[in-house]
């Protein structure tokens, strides 16, 4: 198993994993959800970023303190990751936002690139990628190589569902990129869906189910 994967076991985000599952949750409160678990899973993910003094004057006297020294970047993978993102940038209003657009060939299970619009500086400081699922990791897998390749060095994943082949394949493809998730599930299925899953995040997301 990847040993930079972080499964998240905080009572709250589980509570609101399950009614993601839940087959039942229309796409109004399945966005609302996405907001929020990405919200409270960025403090986690947040804890190794680089900090700096400051001085700054409170209502009573002047005091050194310590704010994140770095530009952040966060990439969402389109069109599901923009939720979670969104939840992300409540906690971080500073950060940039990247965005890459990857499809999958339903024949071949491959990743299909469409769109790529990136900061040119992403080596400035961390950057976290962003995508519901990692499934069979190739999206996963392809978007990172591609983030590398546009100068990160500082690099995160962000899923709430995670498949063991999909870790097992950034284990050896990204072995340096730590993967924080909300759950890891049992397997993958013959058409390469998560079981046991909580469907597909975009349709569930804008309601195109």
């Amino acid at each position: 198993m990847h040993p930079n994967l972080v499964v998240f076991d905080h009572p709250l985000i589980q509570h609101k994993v399950a009614y993601l599952r839940d087959r039942a949750t229309s796409h109004r409160p399945f966005r609302a959800l996405l907001y929020q678990i990405a919200g409270l899973m960025v403090y986690e993910v947040t804890r190794g970023f680089p900090t700096e003094a400051v001085e700054i004057d409170t209502p009573l006297e002047r005091v050194t303190a310590r704010q994140i020294g770095a530009k952040i970047t966060v990439v969402p993978v389109l069109r599901a990751g923009l939720c979670m993102a969104e939840g992300i940038l409540e906690m971080m209003p500073e950060a940039r936002v990247g965005h890459l657009g990857l499809s999958r060939d339903e024949k071949t299970l491959k990743p299909v690139v469409y769109m790529r619009k990136l900061p040119r500086d992403l080596s400035a400081g961390p950057v976290v990628l962003v995508d519901p699922m990692l499934a069979t990791g190739g999206s996963a897998g392809q978007a990172l190589s591609i983030l590398k390749e546009s100068g990160a060095k500082d690099l995160r994943m962000i899923c709430l569902v995670a498949a063991p082949e999909g870790v097992e394949h950034l284990g050896r493809t990204h072995p340096d990129v730590r993967v924080y998730t909300a759950a890891l599930d049992r397997q993958l299925d013959e058409r390469g869906f998560i079981r046991p899953g909580l469907g597909d995040a975009g349709d569930r997301m804008y309601g195109t189910v």
